[in-house]
C-alpha cells in the first residue's frame, strides 16, 4: 500500500495505510529551531515492516484485523481518493486554477478523517480519541466554498456527463471515489466506531467536487457534455 513520511527538526511520522493509517501531524513552526537528535535518532526507517505479510494490519488503537476488515477497506478508499484529488489538482495548477489551494486542505484533512476511520471506538482509550477526533469545521469549509463557486456558475437545467477539460474530467473522477469512500465508510459510522462527522465531510465532499469540476471547464472555457437519451 502507500506510505508517506513527514519528516520534521522534531517530529518524524511514518505512516503505512495497514500499519498505522494517517497518524494526526502538525505544521513545523516558523524560524529556525534547533535540534538535539542524536545521529541514531536520524537513521531513515525502512519503507517496509514485514508486518502485514500474514494478511493481518494493525490499527492505531493497536488492534491486529484481517486486511479486508471494513477499516482497512475504507482507509485504502480514502487514500485512492486522495491520490485522484491530487492528480486533478495537477491538471488544475497547469491551467493555473486558483481554487487548488481548496484542494491541498483537504487532502490534509483526509489525512485526519483517516486518523479518525483508524481509531475504532470499541478499542479505543480517551488518549486515543483525543488525538484523532473529527469536527464538524471542515463540513462547513466545504459547505463555504460550494456556495460561492455556486454563485458563479451557470444554473444546471440537465444532467451532465464528466467532460470540459483535463482538469474538469480528473475532479469528476475523483467525485465517483468520493462516493465510494463515503459508501465504505457508511457502517463504520453507522456501528458507532467513527465520528458521523467523518460521513458527512465525504458526503459534502462529493458535492463540492462536483461543483468544482463545473467550474473549472466555466474558467477554461470548455463545454460539458449534456447527457442525450440515445436513439
Amino acid at each position: 500500500m502507500a506510505s508517506f513520511i513527514i519528516k520534521h527538526s522534531h517530529l518524524r511520522c511514518f505512516v503505512r495505510t495497514c500499519t498505522l493509517p494517517w497518524v494526526p501531524w502538525r505544521k513545523p513552526s516558523c524560524g529556525s529551531e534547533r535540534s538535539y537528535a542524536t545521529e541514531a535518532d536520524n537513521r531513515i526507517p525502512k519503507i517496509y515492516t514485514k508486518t502485514g505479510d500474514k494478511g493481518f494490519s494493525s490499527t492505531f488503537t493497536g488492534e491486529r484485523r484481517p486486511k479486508e476488515d471494513h477499516v482497512f477497506e475504507a482507509l485504502g478508499t480514502t487514500d485512492e481518493l486522495s491520490s485522484a484529488i491530487g492528480l486533478a489538482r495537477e491538471f488544475c495548477l497547469d491551467k493555473g486554477h486558483l481554487f487548488t489551494y481548496q484542494l491541498d486542505k483537504i487532502q490534509c484533512v483526509l489525512q485526519d478523517l483517516g486518523s479518525n476511520i483508524a481509531t475504532p471506538r470499541s478499542s479505543a482509550r480517551e488518549s486515543h480519541t483525543k488525538k484523532t477526533k473529527f469536527t464538524p469545521q471542515p463540513v462547513a469549509d466545504l459547505e463555504s466554498w460550494i456556495d460561492k463557486l455556486t454563485e458563479e456558475l451557470p444554473p444546471l437545467t440537465n444532467f451532465i456527463l464528466p467532460s470540459g477539460g483535463k482538469s474538469s474530467a480528473a475532479l469528476h473522477v475523483a467525485r465517483t471515489v468520493c462516493r465510494r469512500a463515503e459508501r465504505s465508510v457508511a457502517p463504520i459510522v453507522r456501528s458507532g466506531e467513527a465520528d458521523p462527522d467523518v460521513a458527512k465531510y465525504l458526503n459534502r465532499l462529493s458535492d463540492y467536487l462536483f461543483t468544482v469540476a463545473r467550474y473549472a471547464a466555466m474558467k477554461e472555457g470548455n463545454e460539458e457534455t449534456i447527457y442525450k437519451r440515445p436513439e
